[in-house]
């Protein structure tokens, strides 16, 4: 019988609990019997380079690699769970090995940022979206009202983050935190 393949995305703004939803995810299929593999994009040391691990001190093992591609490089062929952590900071292959995953009938969960700092879409996690079977998005809690957050406020030196700034810089609580659209500030020029 062949096994029909899945992606799921979880999704949303920073702090709203991706990585940790993803860790439970794969911890209920090891629990399950399943052979999981874990990736995450070797740029990404925020608190250790061989682990996922959330905002909130959960980890899980993974491999670190330094492109999309990688990940089919190191994949065992025994694998039946893919997780793939910050989708958004790989480029664009990502989308491709993801669907050939699916294909091969493995289910993949990938998170990702839905926006960038400016609540722009944050490619290629759209793509992503779309080919799913399953999308979450989580809200984490703004930071200034209180309320539920979709969005990602980037602070630089304790302001908002100009437009024109770098979307990509990897980093936490010390230059980024969850805002409500009200809140959310991006400074023009």
């Amino acid at each position: 019988m062949n096994k029909i393949g899945s992606v799921e995305v979880i999704t949303g703004g920073m702090f709203c609990g991706k990585t940790e939803e993803l860790i439970r995810r794969l911890r209920r299929a090891t629990i399950a019997g399943q052979t999981v593999q874990v990736f995450k994009l070797a740029m990404d040391t925020r608190y250790d380079p061989n682990k996922l691990v959330s905002h909130a001190g959960d980890d899980y093992d993974a491999i670190p690699v330094n492109k999309a591609g990688d990940i089919l490089e190191f994949l065992d062929e025994t694998v039946t769970v893919v997780g793939i952590d910050e989708a958004q900071f790989f480029d664009d292959e990502i989308i491709t090995v993801v669907d050939e995953l699916a294909e091969r009938g493995i289910r993949v969960i990938v998170t990702g940022l839905d926006t960038d700092f400016r609540g722009e879409p944050f490619d290629p996690v759209p793509a992503l979206i779309a080919q799913a079977e399953r999308v979450d998005k989580l809200q984490a809690i703004c930071m200034v009202c209180k309320e539920p957050a979709s969005r990602t406020q980037r602070l630089v030196n304790g302001e908002p983050a100009r437009y024109n700034d770098p979307v990509v810089i990897v980093g936490a609580a010390e230059m980024y935190e969850a805002r409500c659209r009200l809140h959310h500030v991006v400074l023009i020029g």
